[in-house]
């Protein structure tokens, strides 16, 4: 039987909204746990410099989540490196969060696993992460001003972010696999009369090459004749879709048909003493800040929830 440590809020996903749950929690003097299977500070350890987070110019990813973790355990909060399996709900208002390195137990559980970005899959693109690879024109579309850029996808958030690239690099090619667009008509209208925006259909990118340093250009393969070609381009911005972290998750009806976390704005759940935060709802905007913002709604909610009781 595998061994079960009690806590008053066991937080699954140690990214920028649950060290901040975390923050909160602790705070508030309950025994707090992070349980994460990777490092702590989630998607910002793959991002080569911040430049849009309140009170930094610029800061290194890794960086600013070695500050977020002396902040998110000054207080007493602790972090576990586990893989999670799954949570049972008993009859006591308690949680068992079922881990690969053993069960921890609490009444409150935040969940903040994050998303992650459907890949490509093609060789280059891991290689170039952070190198001219990128999945967030909001993050990094500073990096390539007054340079041309590619865009992979065709559905609603290529779109918006070549709309959102243009303003800002020199020119903006989307690479589109079928013959047409499937972003919303007010959308594909908006980005047909940017000027500096073009689009190429039936193409896929089959590779992502460059020198050591840096993005150069891609291969690609028409789909319809079998053509293959390489265009020259500083960055390929890969939107072809996110899913949620959430397949450990499936048994306790929290969530919508896409897999995101449905969840009010305290960012309770449909089960009493199950919150979420960050990347993993079902949001608009998915960015470091609006993820602190989640997890200190959801601390405070666990002070609270936990206070009723």
């Amino acid at each position: 039987m595998a061994e079960v440590t009690q806590y008053d809020v066991v937080i699954i996903g140690a990214g920028p909204a649950g060290m901040t749950a975390a923050t909160y929690a602790s705070r508030a003097e309950l025994k707090t746990v992070m349980v994460d299977q990777g490092i702590y500070g989630g998607q910002m350890n793959n991002t080569a410099e911040i430049e849009n987070y309140p009170s930094y110019e610029n800061i290194m990813g890794p960086d600013l989540a070695e500050k977020m973790y002396a902040s998110s355990t000054q207080f007493g909060a602790e972090y576990s490196f586990g893989s999670v399996t799954g949570i049972d709900v008993l009859d006591n208002h308690d949680k068992v969060v079922h881990t690969d390195m053993g069960d921890f137990q609490a009444p409150v559980v935040i969940i903040a696993t994050g998303s992650e970005h459907i890949h490509l899959g093609v060789p280059g693109e891991e290689d170039y992460q952070g190198k001219g690879v990128s999945y967030c024109a909001v993050c990094d579309a500073a990096f390539f001003k007054g340079e041309s850029v590619s865009v992979v996808g065709g559905g609603d958030s290529a779109v918006e972010e070549g709309l959102y690239l243009a303003n800002i690099v020199k020119d903006v090619t989307i690479f589109v696999r079928g013959d047409r667009l499937k972003a919303q008509p007010i959308l594909q209208e908006r980005a047909k009369k940017q000027e500096n925006i073009r689009f190429v259909y039936n193409t896929s990118v089959t590779s992502i090459d460059g020198n050591e340093e840096a993005v150069q250009s891609v291969g690609l393969i028409n789909n319809q004749t079998g053509e293959k070609s390489t265009f020259e381009t500083a960055g390929v911005f890969i939107y072809i879709g996110l899913k949620p972290n959430t397949a450990h998750l499936t048994n306790l009806g929290i969530t919508n048909e896409q897999g995101w976390i449905m969840a009010d704005q305290k960012m309770a759940t449909a089960i009493p003493g199950i919150f979420a935060a960050g990347d993993v709802l079902a949001k608009e905007l998915r960015q470091i800040t609006t993820a602190v913002g989640d997890g200190g709604l959801a601390g405070q909610a666990a002070y609270d929830y936990i206070a009723s009781l």
